[in-house]
């Protein structure tokens, strides 16, 4: 969902400020998610449901400190729900079950075809976007990258065992894609963060209780280390809030096409920290980030209103 943008712009730092802080906190959030379930191992559907649930109590509770109704429409309900369930338990807890065997920078580059999955998507949407030849174009080059991502992977002799990542991270863009649509074609009638503090809460909600019926709580760790406490903590303040914040506010006030630069972003902050943090810088990965991003930025022109 994509509110209107304001007639009397905000101050310029402000706007670099809000891009500055969605390209660091949402760029840096794969590498503090793969130090926390695959390093630290924690379970990934209960580190990642507890703290998006309580990044929605804390949206929420916000907006009640500014004055804001947290009242949600009867018929818009529906809608809260289907997106909390395709963004934060299919698009977060899937992420979430990759980076237990995934490099955060490999991640990052299957997560930036999101754009890709949801022009694909669009088309099946009733007046929704139709991809063009240029769009199209881009389409294939993008899913192009993700072999060149994915090949060395395709040439282990482990088989599906070591592809169950990739798969996962796929799936969850593809989530994501799908979320993002019914966010954008059916609107809700209260303040968009509002709706997005019931949709992390419940999301979050939603995901910490599969991880319980997965029995994940049997898998927790005897202790909590200060690396699991600032992994955790780091998504929570800078990932689901920070960046979130930022995130909703850019979207009130500048183009979405300008907002979603996070996808190039992105993807290059999270390959840069992961080859700091040890993860091989190679080939593959490079010419995957090029070719995926290229696809991205053509599948972006390369659309028309149906």
């Amino acid at each position: 969902m994509s509110p209107a943008v304001t007639d009397r712009p905000p101050a310029r730092w402000a706007l670099i400020l809000a891009f500055a802080l969605v390209y660091f906190c949402w760029g840096t959030t794969y590498l503090a998610l793969k130090i926390g379930v695959q390093q630290e191992q924690w379970p990934p559907c209960l580190f990642g449901g507890v703290r998006v649930c309580i990044a929605g109590l804390l949206i929420l509770a916000c907006q009640v400190c500014r004055g804001q109704s947290i009242a949600l429409v009867a018929g818009d309900r529906w809608i809260v729900v289907v997106c909390a369930l395709l963004l934060f338990v299919g698009g977060n807890g899937l992420i979430n079950v990759a980076s237990q065997t995934l490099d955060s920078g490999v991640s990052a580059v299957l997560a930036a075809t999101t754009p890709l999955w949801i022009a694909f998507f669009a088309m099946f949407w009733p007046h929704g976007d139709r991809l063009t030849p240029r769009g199209w174009l881009g389409l294939f080059i993008g899913l192009g990258g993700v072999l060149l991502v994915w090949m060395p992977r395709l040439q282990s002799p482990d088989g599906f065992t070591a592809n169950v990542g990739v798969f996962a991270v796929l799936g969850s863009a593809c989530s994501w894609a799908i979320g993002s649509l019914v966010g954008r074609h059916y609107r809700v009638r209260c303040s968009h963060l509002t709706a997005a503090g019931y949709q992390t809460l419940l999301g979050g909600g939603c995901l910490a209780l599969v991880g319980f019926a997965l029995g994940e709580q049997h898998d927790l760790p005897d202790h909590i280390t200060a690396k699991t406490m600032a992994a955790f903590f780091w998504l929570l303040i800078f990932g689901s809030l920070i960046g979130f914040i930022a995130y909703n506010w850019l979207l009130a006030h500048v183009s979405v096409t300008q907002v979603g630069t996070y996808a190039y972003v992105n993807p290059a902050i999270a390959v840069v920290l992961g080859i700091a943090d040890g993860e091989p810088a190679t080939v593959w990965l490079f010419g995957g980030i090029v070719v995926v991003l290229v696809g991205v930025a053509l599948v972006r022109g390369g659309l028309r209103k149906c």
